[in-house]
């Protein structure tokens, strides 16, 4: 029986699950966007809050999403 070698915690994530990250954002905000009867305008709200509850993070506000160059959230 051939073993898989193990990750080590400090590798980078294979470029698969930061696929599968974003998509359950995505999902997330735009359930959040219908939650709130499809009304536009809250994109990046949406965004922020769905990213926290997935990622476990405090949500950014949106002054400082827009600080940052391409309106993505520092590290």
């Amino acid at each position: 029986m051939k073993h898989r070698p193990v990750k080590n915690s400090t590798t980078e994530p294979d470029e698969g699950s930061l696929e599968l990250n974003e998509d359950v954002v995505r999902a997330r905000a735009y359930r959040l966007y219908e939650d709130r009867g499809c009304e536009d305008g809250h994109d990046l709200e949406d965004w922020l809050r769905a990213e926290s509850e997935v990622f476990g993070r405090k949500p950014a506000t949106h002054a400082e999403a827009e600080d940052t160059e391409d309106g993505s959230r520092a590290a």
